[in-house]
């Protein structure tokens, strides 16, 4: 099977759609070398509408993946889309993201021009299907993973006294982070307002922090909750549907507008902590980028069935 991947989300070398390209991107060569898989890069002029198209029917891919809400407009092969989630089209201060996104993806969706919608929950999958009127045998949930770099600390390391948050934005709700960690009097620091920071440094920071606080208004997945939890950081959360279906009973969770609850939260987590630290080591032992590329590959397989119909 000849797959290409939509290389947009590589433009932006951070994020979580960038992470997850790369990341399907390796798993899928590794796992499955028979199959031939091949990153694309938009290319200058009408891309979507005519370079691509014709870059995938001169070079015979199976399959197109769009890792970032677009598909081709002409459908000459087999094409799967990714919807992360549905922020583009909430009506919210929030709300972060072109106009031509969302303009475009509804427009491709109604033309049924992607044979195969991927969401990384069944919130998100859900959510999809009720807005955009998606039949439920074109959508599929496939989770996302952590990458293996993040690991729990050895045992004979201390974790600091710092809390920790990630993300940029105001739909993750960092003024939450900031007056629970004032309130505690905790220092907070925050991955994704300042200048880039390493996976390396990522990983460190997870290892060492007391806390992860994931106070978000909305989530598709919520990466840096799992990553957290498979490096031993206890994780404290909104009770935002993609994030408790993520973190399986794992992470403490707090209505995300909740002040005082989430001060208690905090508070009763910093207390006894290894309780949270061996339950989200626990289930962040059942997310892989493998078994990911493995669920995405069935779905290539049926997309080039659907299409050949």
């Amino acid at each position: 099977m000849k797959v290409a991947i939509d290389a947009t989300p590589l433009t932006v070398p951070t994020g979580g759609i960038a992470r997850y390209t790369r990341e399907l991107f390796s798993a899928l060569q590794a796992g499955f070398p028979e199959d031939h898989y091949q990153l694309l890069e938009p290319g200058p002029g009408r891309w979507w509408s005519h370079g691509l198209p014709v870059t995938l029917h001169r070079n015979r891919f199976d399959v197109f993946h769009g890792a970032d809400f677009a598909v081709p407009y002409v459908p000459v092969c087999a094409s799967v889309m990714t919807l992360h989630d549905l922020s583009p089209w909430k009506r919210e201060p929030w709300r972060a993201a072109s106009s031509r996104v969302r303009r475009r993806t509804p427009w491709l969706l109604r033309l049924n021009l992607a044979t195969i919608i991927i969401t990384p929950t069944e919130a998100i999958r859900r959510e999809a299907m009720e807005f955009f009127g998606l039949p439920a045998e074109r959508v599929a949930a496939v989770p996302e993973a952590a990458p293996a770099l993040f690991q729990p600390p050895p045992e004979e390391s201390r974790r600091g006294d710092f809390l920790l948050a990630v993300g940029a934005g105001g739909r993750k709700n960092l003024a939450m982070a900031r007056a629970v960690a004032g309130h505690l009097g905790r220092e907070l620091r925050v991955v994704g307002e300042g200048g880039p920071v390493s996976d390396a440094e990522l990983a460190d920071l997870y290892q060492r922090a007391a806390a992860l606080l994931y106070p978000s208004f909305y989530e598709g997945f919520g990466l840096p909750l799992l990553e957290a939890m498979q490096s031993g950081a206890p994780v404290i959360a909104s009770r935002d549907p993609a994030l408790m279906e993520v973190s399986g009973g794992a992470a403490l969770h707090v209505d995300a507008g909740d002040t005082r609850a989430w001060i208690e939260a905090v508070a009763s987590v910093l207390r006894d902590p290894e309780p949270w630290r061996r339950r989200g080591l626990a289930r962040a032992a059942s997310f892989s980028w493998e078994r990911t590329a493995r669920l995405t590959r069935d779905l290539y397989l049926e997309a080039v069935c659907r299409h050949a119909r």
